[in-house]
């Protein structure tokens, strides 16, 4: 029986389903609503898929299904599959670490201590994962200055301490702990302070501030002042760390919230727990996409991963767009205004942040394999057939008409050649008409590259403008028969929006992307070296009309006249008697009777 054959029998139900190539080896693992349905997609007329689908499709030699009871536990088996045989083709997990959790002991007289190692049976508690260990170690700190328990690994017991069995510690001479091996604290205050503790790590700190409130204003009601001061000092402690450790909301919101930001063929996200409108989780996650996905599959993929490390999703869960699953007794929030929104921006801005450290970090360990990453994404985001390896950019500058200039330059694997840079002075075009300048260039440009070096011809060319310079270039690249050999882009300053030929609509390149930071970085660097070649040119012919103007004077009397003043301002103010020694009397009068006249030069 083929693979055609063998999916049409596939059953109209939720479940997984598992590619296999020629070798027996898993390639891919997906989940549906509807086996059928979904399988049936990939066996379709091959235009009609991108190309990793088609290599994927190529490479199918048997499929195999899993029939489930609803779209949560196919997520949830999807997700373990993945990890057990780790697919080709499928979104990798940029992730793989152990977390710290905070783990409270099930002892007579609990520790509380940070591990990696989750042990179930023996009584504990864990709290967790943290995404950052210095968050956990700041909680456990603030738990250590707070309650002062004991850190020994002990097995304390009542019986024991009443046999006097434990010798006290440094510990306690430092006043880091309160002694409960030798009943410096009673079983009963010690189960307090971990219950406290408990309360804390799940999310209940505000319960247990407004709990030590009701007790200091209890206590100074029976005018017992010493113990209201010793709740307020730990209800300020509390506050103190909360207020530096952890963003609340306004209201007392129990949700998990979700964003992604997607880069080409990447994804990166970020995922926070709030209890009590307080967060207490974190988690950053990167995802790879092997072959083209939706983004609310990316999604779901993302919160499976989060369930199997965190836990049991929140009731609500706060979300950019919806996933591709329903879960039972979840209700996904795409918030509009509001707290809600508050939340999910800053989700968005850790997301954000992350891709940024990921793609920073990636530049320094691998700048190779990220310039090849950046160069794939510029070209399936233009459409374009081969990598754009070398990419020229122009720019015109002129103010008012008056000295108009121009600028190229070249970027190789998506960083400066500077070699290569070119400058041009327009020659043929009257006033400031940027369109007939680009032309201009444009053809300048690729004419002599043409006549000595053709097979440097660039992949990708981008016009800093609009339009009208992108039609003009285009028009000067026909004449060349250089349009079936490059493409052309223009590149609109105010939206950021990139203009093809013949194309009616801009093309909006996602601004979180690589590709839109690149032609971001040409543009620049081309308006840069653009704009200081245009003020030189000023600078020199400034000075030339100024003194080269003068009867008698030649580039060498230029020259050391500036080398001695600094300025032409100076060599007008300057005594004539000082010129005369310089250049002579008959110069100096020529000089000072020149410069007077001109206003505008002083």
């Amino acid at each position: 029986m083929t693979v055609r054959e063998k999916i049409a029998l596939f059953p109209h139900s939720p479940g997984v389903y598992r590619y296999y190539d020629s070798g027996g080896k898993v390639i891919y693992v997906g989940k549906a609503k509807d086996l059928h349905k979904r399988v049936a997609q990939y066996f379709v007329p091959p235009e009609r898929l991108n190309l990793k689908t088609r290599i994927l499709v190529s490479k199918i030699a048997d499929a195999e299904f899993s029939v489930v009871d609803t779209e949560a536990d196919a997520l949830l088996l999807e997700n373990n599959l993945i990890k057990q045989y780790k697919p080709r083709y499928n979104i990798l997990l940029k992730d793989s670490k152990t977390y710290p959790w905070i783990c409270i002991t099930g002892e007579e007289f609990p520790r509380v201590f940070i591990t990696r190692r989750v042990e179930k049976g023996r009584g504990n508690r864990y709290f967790g994962p943290y995404s950052s260990v210095m968050h956990a170690r700041s909680m456990l700190e603030f738990f250590s200055e707070q309650y002062q328990l004991r850190s020994c690994t002990l097995a304390i017991t009542s019986q024991g301490i009443l046999r006097g069995k434990y010798r006290p510690c440094l510990e306690l001479h430092l006043g880091r702990c309160k002694g409960c091996c030798n009943g410096g604290v009673s079983k009963a205050e010690y189960d307090s302070w971990i219950d406290e503790i408990a309360r804390i790590l799940s999310g209940k700190g505000a319960a247990v501030v407004q709990h030590y409130k009701f007790l200091m204003e209890e206590a100074a009601e029976r005018l017992d002042f010493e113990s209201a001061q010793e709740f307020k000092d730990k209800m300020s402690r509390l506050e103190k760390h909360y207020a530096k450790s952890v963003i609340t909301s306004s209201t007392d919101t129990d949700a998990d919230v979700f964003s992604l930001v997607f880069d080409g063929s990447e994804a990166f996200g970020n995922f926070m727990r709030i209890k009590g409108g307080a967060i207490i989780q974190s988690l950053n996650l990167g995802f790879r996409m092997n072959i083209e996905e939706e983004q609310a599959s990316v999604l779901s993929t993302f919160i499976a991963e989060t369930e199997a490390k965190f836990g049991a999703l929140s009731r609500e869960v706060i979300v950019p767009f919806l996933p591709d699953v329903s879960i039972e007794g979840v209700r996904f929030t795409i918030p509009s205004r509001g707290d809600k929104l508050s939340l999910l921006e800053l989700s968005a801005k850790n997301a954000r942040e992350y891709q940024f450290h990921q793609i920073r970090q990636r530049e320094h360990t691998d700048p190779d394999s990220c310039k090849q990453s950046v160069m794939e994404d510029l070209r399936a985001a233009l459409g374009m057939k081969e990598l754009p390896r070398h990419i020229e950019c122009f720019d015109n500058s002129n103010i008012q008409g008056t000295n108009p200039v121009a600028s190229c330059v070249v970027f190789r694997d998506g960083v400066p050649s500077k070699k290569d840079y070119r400058k041009f002075k327009i020659k043929t075009v009257i006033g400031a008409n940027d369109f007939a300048s680009m032309k201009e260039v444009v053809n300048r440009r690729y004419s002599r590259l043409l006549a000595e070096a053709p097979s440097d011809l660039p992949q990708l060319v981008v016009i800093d403008g609009g339009k009208g310079q992108l039609e003009f270039a285009w028009q000067a690249l026909s004449e060349l028969g250089l349009t079936d050999k490059l493409m052309v882009v223009g590149l609109a300053k105010r939206l950021e929006e990139v203009i093809r030929v013949g194309d009616p609509y801009p093309l909006f390149i996602d601004r979180n992307s690589q590709a839109l930071r690149v032609l971001q970085q040409i543009r620049d660097e081309a308006h840069r070296f653009g704009i200081t070649f245009h003020r030189d040119l000023r600078s020199k012919n400034f000075l030339h009309s100024a003194l080269r103007e003068i009867p008698g004077i030649g580039e060498k009397t230029e020259q050391r006249l500036l080398l001695h003043y600094g300025s032409t301002a100076r060599i007008a103010a300057a005594p004539e008697a000082d010129l005369s020694s310089l250049v002579g009397p008959i110069l100096a009068r020529r000089i000072k009777s020149h410069l007077s006249g001109d206003v505008t030069l002083l």
